[in-house]
């Protein structure tokens, strides 16, 4: 549950769930989110999720930060929205064209290319958050000796539908995008979809995903 409700700035405040990155945490935070969403709090215009912290905007010509903290602390446990998350599999190309850190990864892991995508394909990801780019889904967690620091010069263009990975986290670049991420592969799918108004994101926050394998065949078939 919350454990703080602070001001941030003129005309939005956040709620602190607490300083731990976890599922648990995660899952209250996104809790709130659909909770608050659900209520429509006047005034209320826009909701930012995170792993540990949900920052809640509003207009200060509806609504003012102690309304909506009043509103916010009237929600009880009972009241909580339950997740409707989604299971999703994500198929990935790890071609050598695509696998632009592989190398750095076999060094830095101390795994080979193999015990590496066999880690991978084998894991179960948790999206904690969207953002950075629209769409961009943060995956965790990476077993930990998968885990591994952000490139040290990051790239100017990282290509559209990368798989990266750093520290405990997977992503997916949703658009061409400068990053620092570790490049193993990259998927064939449209993770974001601006024409698609109501539910732009394949992927949400409390969504659970898996990658599977695919050929370089495979990947170009998704594109006929």
């Amino acid at each position: 549950m919350i454990k703080n409700i602070s001001n941030l700035g003129d005309s939005a405040l956040y709620c602190d769930f607490g300083t731990e990155v976890n599922k648990q945490i995660n899952s209250e935070v996104i809790k709130c989110f659909n909770n608050i969403r659900k209520k429509k709090i006047r005034g209320v215009n826009n909701l930012t999720p995170s792993y540990n912290k949900l920052i809640i905007s509003y207009d200060l010509k509806v609504t003012n930060f102690k309304d909506v903290k009043d509103e916010i602390e009237k929600i009880n446990e009972s009241e909580i929205q339950k997740i409707t998350n989604k299971n999703l599999e994500i198929p990935v190309c790890c071609d050598t064209s695509f696998s632009l850190d592989i190398k750095r990864l076999e060094k830095k892991l101390s795994l080979d290319k193999d015990e590496i995508l066999e880690n991978f394909f084998n894991q179960e990801f948790f999206c904690y958050m969207t953002g950075f780019i629209a769409g961009m889904p943060f995956l965790g967690d990476l077993d930990e000796k998968m885990r591994v620091q952000r490139l040290e010069t990051p790239r100017v263009k990282v290509p559209k539908g990368s798989i990266g990975m750093t520290e405990q986290f997977a992503n997916i670049y949703t658009f061409e995008s400068p990053g620092g991420w570790n490049i193993i592969g990259n998927t064939p799918l449209e993770v974001f979809e601006s024409s698609k108004e109501k539910e732009p994101n394949l992927i949400n926050p409390g969504d659970t995903v898996k990658f599977k394998q695919i050929s370089l065949e495979e990947y170009k078939s998704y594109n006929e």
